[in-house]
């Protein structure tokens, strides 16, 4: 039996991992409640960023939005060794290390080697990517662990597809859902609504789909209550693996 992987659900898309020996933080959002932008953040993280303790890795889907990185989000960039994200967030970010779809980056930092493959992931539909920027999801593999999928702000059930071609075995999903909208996109999905996540969930239809980013944040059209009400209406409420915010609960 493989060993278990472990989340943390900060809030929003900040999920702390802690796999083969590493602590991995996706979209790292530390803010308290308060209008960002065009944005609306309803809710502080459930977990500090001192709470959060070391990180060995941060998998950053995109630098560009606030409900991904923030201001303390960023500050905590500093701290960490490792660094991955979109090239063009490579850039910008200056000592992060931007991944093209399918490069690999190789982490032995744990004894065991973690390999992280950037995947495909679109932030929303293709007429708009000129204004959502670049997006990416991860893979994480080890040696003797689950293989295990990180979307990303993505809303394309194709891409997921691509990535699924690739990666059969994945183990544990975790989807960034909530069917993001903005008013000045009108009704265009920015990550995948409930409908999606089940697309993509039967992708992998022995893995454990876990929807995180449906939490803290007033654009979401299906937030957490929303999402869980449409796969019980669906009769697949048992597909769900949700994780409460603040919660630490072992996966696969």
């Amino acid at each position: 039996m493989s060993p278990a992987v472990t989340a943390t659900l900060v809030g929003g898309p900040t999920v702390l991992l802690e796999y083969a020996g590493l602590r991995l933080l996706t979209d790292p959002t530390f803010d308290p409640p308060g209008a960002v932008g065009n944005l609306t953040k309803l809710a502080g993280p459930a977990v500090s960023r001192d709470d959060v303790g070391h990180v060995d890795v941060v998998l950053l889907s995109h630098d560009e939005h606030e409900d991904n990185l923030d201001v303390s989000g960023r500050a905590m960039l500093d701290d960490v060794r490792h660094v991955l994200t979109t090239p063009a967030g490579g850039e910008r970010l200056g000592r992060a290390q931007g991944m093209k779809r399918w490069d690999q980056a190789i982490i032995p930092d744990s004894g065991t080697d973690v390999t992280i493959t950037a995947v495909p992931a679109r932030h929303g539909p293709s007429v708009i990517k000129h204004l959502t920027g670049q997006v990416t999801g991860f893979v994480l593999e080890a040696e003797g662990w689950p293989t295990v999928y990180i979307s990303g702000d993505n809303s394309s059930v194709k891409k997921a597809t691509r990535v699924a071609e690739r990666f059969p075995d994945v183990a544990i999903a975790i989807v960034f859902a909530g069917g993001a909208k903005v008013e000045r996109l009108g009704e265009m999905l920015l990550t995948a609504d409930a409908e999606r996540t089940a697309r993509i969930g039967a992708l992998w239809p022995q893995a454990a789909l876990v929807p995180v980013h449906i939490d803290d944040w007033a654009h979401f059209e299906q937030p957490r209550a929303d999402l869980a009400a449409w796969f019980d209406d669906a009769g697949a409420a048992d597909r769900l693996t949700m994780i409460e915010r603040g919660e630490r609960r072992e996966l696969g």
